[in-house]
């Protein structure tokens, strides 16, 4: 009995050890927290974002969460400015933390959360999703991929993603882990959320921040803007399974992807007021009110098919 015993442990360690690494966080799932737990969670990490900048933005979480169930923060900005009756106010989706270890392009994110609150003539609707990735964010130390071990700009579903996503990861990066593409398109769950909800909140354009190349980059149909602040224009060309191959190439939504200088130095408050300003300039100039999509008058019938056949008269005696 006892060898029986001893055997049957012996099996059980030796596939624990064969199970795979990247999905060894499941284990142990997080609970989704409300969105006020995971904003303080953010600001208890980062020094650049205060607790008090919490209240700045009523903050509320995705359906899904992350990996290990971390909850992914959204925020609302309801434009404010009432457009002509044909138009509608353009939606801009504002987007930080893809990448984990990318600490500026987060708190970036409550810095222009203070100017949209203090706006009281808002032409625009802003949805901010200030850290897709808060599981590499809070990984300790934060890692670039989420928790399975994927680089989440690398995953998002682009045209022949099943053909070239993992041979160019194999020949361009040396099979880099940290720009592991995933197994498959839209294998993991903070991509699939987001990929839903661009869908659900339709936007006009995108704004992802990342950092540290100091430039931004551009996906979509153009113009372009020229820069935003200190950013010069230099379009990076598309990756397979980036977020601005798939939103800009893909859906033809404009993607401005801003490359902060310092992933862990925050620009001073004049670059970022910069930044905000030169993006306010390229939407008002080429974005504004978009047309009021009416829905379609409906069709009626023939009006001799409305009257009922002689025969089925009810006549009066």
């Amino acid at each position: 009995m006892i060898l029986h015993y001893g055997r049957a442990i012996l099996i059980a360690c030796i596939l624990l050890l064969h199970l795979p690494a990247a999905h060894s966080g499941q284990a142990r799932p997080i609970p989704l927290a409300n969105g006020a737990q995971g904003c303080l969670t953010l600001a208890n990490l980062l020094g650049s974002i205060a607790v008090e900048d919490c209240a700045v933005v009523d903050f509320g979480i995705a359906g899904t969460g992350t990996v290990q169930h971390r909850p992914i923060l959204i925020g609302d900005f309801p434009a404010t400015r009432t457009p002509p009756v044909d138009k509608r106010p353009a939606r801009v989706l504002l987007l930080g933390g893809v990448h984990g270890d990318e600490y500026s392009a987060v708190s970036i994110q409550f810095r222009w959360a203070e100017r949209l609150a203090r706006d009281s003539s808002r032409r625009y609707e802003w949805r901010m999703i200030p850290c897709l990735n808060p599981d590499g964010l809070l990984a300790g130390p934060a890692t670039r991929t989420n928790a399975n071990g994927v680089d989440l700009n690398r995953n998002f579903p682009t045209l022949e993603w099943a053909t070239r996503a993992l041979p160019y990861w194999t020949e361009q990066t040396g099979r880099d882990p940290r720009r592991y593409p995933g197994p498959s398109a839209a294998s993991e769950p903070e991509v699939q959320w987001l990929v839903d909800e661009i869908e659900r909140f339709d936007p006009d354009v995108i704004v992802s921040v990342h950092a540290p190349l100091g430039i931004l980059d551009f996906d979509g149909p153009p113009p372009p803007p020229q820069q935003l602040g200190m950013l010069n224009l230099d379009r990076l060309g598309a990756y397979p399974g980036s977020l601005g191959n798939y939103a800009g190439r893909t859906l033809a939504i404009p993607v401005l992807t801003p490359e902060l200088q310092y992933a862990g130095i925050m620009p001073t408050n004049q670059q970022i007021a910069g930044m905000w300003d030169d993006l306010i300039e390229w939407l008002d100039e080429h974005i504004g009110e978009q047309d009021r999509v009416l829905p379609p008058r409906p069709v009626l019938p023939d009006w001799n098919l409305l009257l009922a056949p002689p025969e089925n008269l009810l006549l009066r005696p």
